[in-house]
């Protein structure tokens, strides 16, 4: 059964939503609608940067003391940046909602930037940058995004790139701040016991009286690239490989086949067709796995695997056999009911996680205006036909694909 959700506007246009549960760990935060695609020309890691240094400093209090509002009563606060949001949130003991909403507040309306703690973070953030260099796993699926969104303020890393971020200050954070974290391009969440009335005033005592307009470049979808495949040598044991396919955005009617064509393909069970074809039968690849990242104008699928380098034709011609065969024939009844039965299930047991309940809350309200309820969710899954599901499978044939690989 679906928990219940309460929505509420404030005056200066900020939506709030609350998820009453049960339990007496409570989350709040704000979904904010600005991420990487947002950095703006040499600004590259502007949105990622600003995530780590809102927590340094604003006028009410330091760094140690934001860290330490909630870690003191046991509580966490947290941020992460996507391609085109920005995550601002605290889990706690709801008996310290005040506490937790009070802070997220302060963090948004007052930060400072002090450029002594921008000095410290800079270096965090470069290490950070890094690490992911040094994982080609990881790396390769940034430097596929950078190919897939060429031309594009999509087509470039979260992180940023280093030449930028030496370049960034408290002006340029401060900016960025004052243009994107504003009532009209955010969302306030609280999942937990207490009850909505109290959680919509205190956000209306500490978030309510924000009134900055909106200042944003307008977002320009990213133009079509031609199908390739790119190789880097950078002599690995291990070939990483990414083939992704550009799909419609997160408004399009296909987004619940595209969804479920996902986990059927290379989802987390081990009875995906790509495990199956790819370790299981042939032993190809060590893993394999697809993702699906659909965006305000576009969307992409990439299907990852890690093999020998002399494995990687055979490997991408399995995946090709795979993709054409799921574009041109209809699956049987009884393998699309089993299909729509794990993903619900998955969906079910992912529901009860309350970051995931937290998370999704705050980015639903954000980007479509309401928080629907799993049992929607379902519906919809389960209404899906076998035609339906083949004709939103011509997006990802190999035809349509731009591949990279690190070996």
């Amino acid at each position: 059964m679906d928990n219940i959700n309460t929505t509420h506007t404030l005056a200066n246009g900020l939506r709030l939503v609350h998820v009453r549960t049960a339990s007496p760990v409570a989350w709040c935060g704000l979904a904010v609608n600005a991420g990487s695609r947002d950095d703006g020309e040499g600004r590259y890691g502007l949105a990622h940067f600003v995530e780590h240094t809102i927590f340094k400093g604003t006028t009410h209090r330091r760094s140690w003391h934001i860290i330490n509002r909630m870690e003191s009563v046991g509580g966490e606060l947290n941020a992460y940046t996507t391609k085109e949001h920005t995550m601002v949130y605290s889990v706690f003991p709801a008996q310290h909602l005040a506490r937790a909403v009070e802070l997220i507040a302060d963090l948004v309306k007052n930060s400072t930037f002090p450029h002594d703690e921008i000095e410290r973070e800079r270096d965090v953030v470069l290490e950070e940058a890094d690490s992911y260099r040094d994982t080609p796993s990881d790396a390769v699926y940034d430097d596929h995004e950078d190919i897939l969104w060429a031309g594009s303020a999509l087509g470039h890393n979260i992180l940023g790139v280093e030449e930028h971020l030496r370049g960034m200050g408290s002006e340029q954070c401060m900016d960025y701040l004052k243009s994107l974290y504003v009532p009209d391009n955010m969302a306030f969440f609280v999942v937990g016991p207490m009850a909505p009335d109290r959680v919509f005033r205190l956000a209306e005592r500490h978030l309510g009286s924000m009134s900055c307009p909106l200042h944003r470049q307008p977002r320009v979808a990213p133009p079509e690239v031609a199908p390739s495949h790119h190789t880097v040598e950078l002599g690995l044991h291990q070939a990483h490989t990414v083939v992704g396919m550009r799909l419609p955005s997160m408004y399009s009617d296909e987004r619940y086949c595209l969804s479920l064509l996902n986990n059927i393909l290379g989802g987390p069970g081990m009875n995906s067709l790509l495990n199956v074809q790819l370790r299981e039968r042939r032993g190809y690849v060590y893993t394999v796995e697809s993702s699906l990242s659909l965006m305000s104008d576009c969307g992409m699928m990439q299907i990852y695997m890690g093999c020998d380098p002399a494995d990687i034709r055979s490997s991408l011609r399995v995946i090709d056999h795979v993709t054409r065969d799921l574009a041109s024939t209809p699956l049987t009844e009884r393998r699309l009911d089993a299909a729509k039965q794990q993903y619900c299930g998955q969906l079910l047991l992912a529901s009860d996680s309350a970051e995931w309940m937290a998370m999704n809350a705050g980015r639903s309200l954000l980007c479509h205006g309401r928080v629907g309820t799993l049992d929607e969710t379902m519906e919809r899954i389960t209404s899906i036909t076998p035609e339906q599901l083949c004709h939103s499978a011509r997006h990802i044939t190999m035809d349509r694909a731009t591949i990279l690989t690190l070996r």
